[in-house]
């Protein structure tokens, strides 16, 4: 006769205050099979834990029940005090008698009556149980981490420098990002190249970082420790390695198109580098616009590449890589400002993006740093800043981009930087500066340059006669505004670039941004084990949030690289081959990949598999159950919730 041990938990007031605890107890103590049962106020505290512990030896208990809060809290650690008395931590169940009763009733009689149902039909479940052993597997001591931006290089960092070998992909030509077009960060105004350049160079030095830029991942299988990845090498048609950086190609190419690094504020040529600092520092052929290909139209610039680098046979080359992990450091775009007709964006010359401003701020962009109308080069002497651009709009994005506020309130500084004798204007619905320093940032930017802030929505903008013009209302003075300016900054959302979401199967929210597991608890993981998340492709953020969430990243991906192996809940399906039928429903329901059918029946990685139940629900055979929640306990649980266990477990 098994010994079933069960403890009910007050936490506080969020269960006893809605559950009449000790009637639940005194109700549950009458089990045929229950031999212990006890109340608590804080379960999970150290003392709570020991009680369960003691329980354990001295009824020498061979299955427990914890009535509390939900599984994803507690459950590992009720798991673990049981293993610490000797019992078989998969003999444990929780019952949720908060989220699933307290938290959401107020009659005290009906949610004890559920509370004490809830609590019998786990009961009935750990009847059934069987002792279970973790599943262990082998590690692949190499991280991937997908994207090149300033988080993904502070992952590959932290991983390489702990002793690891990372596989650092870009699907750029230059690893660096967006940070690499800024000119100065907030709130210290130092140098982004200056802060971002050593670190790319050291990703490109280290001797355990093996660096895929203009490349791609195209495909992905396994599982947590045992990842195979197949990743698209593009032909650069520029050998790094030969390439001398000596410009003498870029001289003499024909071709001209808009600068992408830029913002096509200026053009490069078919033939370029992205910008000086490069990583890799060399040349790279567009073969989109290049004249050089099929069939050779033009070839001017491999008859002067003295080292011989350039090879218009180049092709792209497909390579597999092992890892053990996964790091997704995707980045973001900007909202395309063409999507606000409103404010003339992409009709008029002097409405531009941040990015675009950012680029006539730096010292290495198109103007020198100068601050000049696109339209006919003349300086600019008065500069409007429009927040909120496309973020916080239904008819747009509704979420808001977060770092906006600040990036705006630094353009309107060094505005005045350049231009001290200049008027800037910035439009808002409201300030948001969360972050250490932040709002005395924008105070500094209202009170020490005189940047004039007028909270009100822009409701349209147009050009006349050189000037844009735009109209607002001021909702703090009650009436409509017209301000004529030189140039007009949109301060545009972020939206993400999560491309490879699909092959890494990470879940995406309603915005297309990563999803974690818990937004608390487990901010950087995603729903597949090993895999993940962290920078703007995740949420938007500046950039010391995605650098800190970048070494969270990292020091998760080092937790499953430092094990000699790992181990997994063996909670997952099983296969009955004697009932299946190889239909295949199985395996095209399994949201893991965990199912597959072979030549004689389907087959279950269990690593893979994180015992959701697709499969089961969906078997039209039965062919498969999970372990420890099959069809006598469902059933068993069913009875009891019913009042028609008059047997408790017989």
């Amino acid at each position: 006769m098994r010994k079933i041990g069960v403890f009910i938990c007050h936490c506080g007031r969020n269960i006893a205050g809605t559950v009449d605890v000790k009637k639940v107890r005194d109700v549950v103590a009458k089990h045929p099979y229950v031999v212990h049962a006890e109340d608590y106020k804080y379960m999970c505290s150290d003392p709570g834990q020991k009680l369960i512990e003691d329980a354990i030896k001295s009824k020498r208990l061979d299955g427990v029940v914890v009535a509390c809060c939900t599984p994803t809290m507690h459950e590992s650690t009720f798991r673990e005090a049981a293993k610490r008395a000797g019992l078989n931590p998969y003999m444990v169940e929780i019952a949720n008698i908060r989220e699933q009763v307290s938290w959401v009733h107020s009659d005290i009689r009906k949610a004890t009556e559920k509370a004490i149902k809830i609590t019998l039909a786990t009961v009935e479940k750990v009847l059934r149980n069987m002792p279970l052993e973790d599943i262990k597997v082998g590690v692949t001591r190499r991280a991937l981490v997908v994207g090149g931006g300033i988080a993904g290089i502070q992952a590959a960092l932290d991983i390489a420098d702990a002793g690891y070998e990372v596989i650092l992909v870009e699907k750029e030509p230059t690893i660096g990002g967006h940070m690499a077009q800024l000119s100065e960060t907030f709130p210290t105004l130092d140098c982004s190249q200056c802060i971002l350049t050593p670190k790319m160079v050291a990703v490109s030095k280290h001797p355990r970082i093996k660096l895929y830029t203009n490349s791609e991942v195209i495909g992905a299988e396994g599982f947590v420790g045992n990842f195979k990845v197949r990743i698209r090498k593009k032909a650069r048609y520029v050998d790094p390695e030969k390439c001398k950086m000596c410009g003498d190609c870029e001289q003499v190419c024909p071709v001209i198109v808009p600068d992408e690094f830029n913002r096509s504020l200026t053009v490069r040529k078919a033939i370029y580098i992205p910008f000086p600092q490069a990583v890799p520092p060399s040349y790279i052929i567009d073969p989109l616009h290049c004249l050089g290909f099929s069939p050779i139209v033009c070839g001017k610039c491999a008859e002067v590449c003295e080292p011989k680098a350039i090879n218009y046979d180049d092709k792209d080359e497909i390579v597999e890589e092992e890892v053990g992990a996964v790091i997704l450091a995707t980045g973001y775009e900007l909202y395309s400002k063409t999507n606000l007709k409103e404010y003339g964006a992409g009709r008029y010359e002097n409405v531009i993006d941040s990015l675009q401003f950012e680029r006539l701020l730096s010292a290495s962009g198109p103007t020198g740093g100068e601050i000049v109308r696109p339209s006919d080069g003349k300086k600019v002497k008065k500069i409007a800043f429009i927040q909120c651009a496309g973020s916080r709009d239904e008819n747009h994005l509704e979420y808001c981009s977060k770092i906006c506020c600040m990036y705006t309130a630094k353009h309107a500084m060094l505005f005045k930087h350049h231009v001290p004798d200049g008027e800037a204007y910035v439009f808002y619905i409201d300030i948001r500066a969360a972050g250490k320093g932040y709002e005395e940032f924008v105070k500094r930017a209202q009170e020490e340059y005189n940047v004039h802030y007028i909270r009100g929505k822009v409701s349209k903008m147009y050009e006349r006669d050189g000037k844009v013009i735009i109209h607002a209302a001021d909702t703090l003075l009650g009436k409509p505004v017209k301000v004529e300016v030189d140039l007009a900054v949109l301060a545009m959302g972020m939206v993400p670039k999560s491309e490879v979401a699909e092959i890494f199967r990470v879940q995406r929210d309603e915005y297309g941004f990563y999803k974690e597991v818990h937004p608390k608890l487990r901010p950087v993981e995603s729903a597949t084990p090993g895999v993940f998340i962290c920078g703007a492709a995740h949420a938007p953020k500046d950039i010391p949030d995605s650098v800190a969430q970048a070494s969270a990243a990292a020091s998760k991906a080092l937790e499953i690289l430092s094990q000699d192996y790992l181990t997994h809940e063996p909670l997952v399906a099983e296969v009955n081959p004697d009932l299946c039928v190889r239909c295949r429903t199985c395996e095209s329901v399994c949201p893991y990949g965990a199912v597959k059918v072979g030549e004689e029946y389907a087959e279950v990685n269990e690593v893979m598999c994180e015992g959701c139940g697709s499969c089961t629900a969906s078997c039209p055979t039965g062919a498969i159950s999970l372990r420890n929640m099959n069809d006598e306990q469902i059933f068993a649980m069913i009875k009891m919730v019913l009042g028609e266990g008059d047997e408790l477990g017989a």
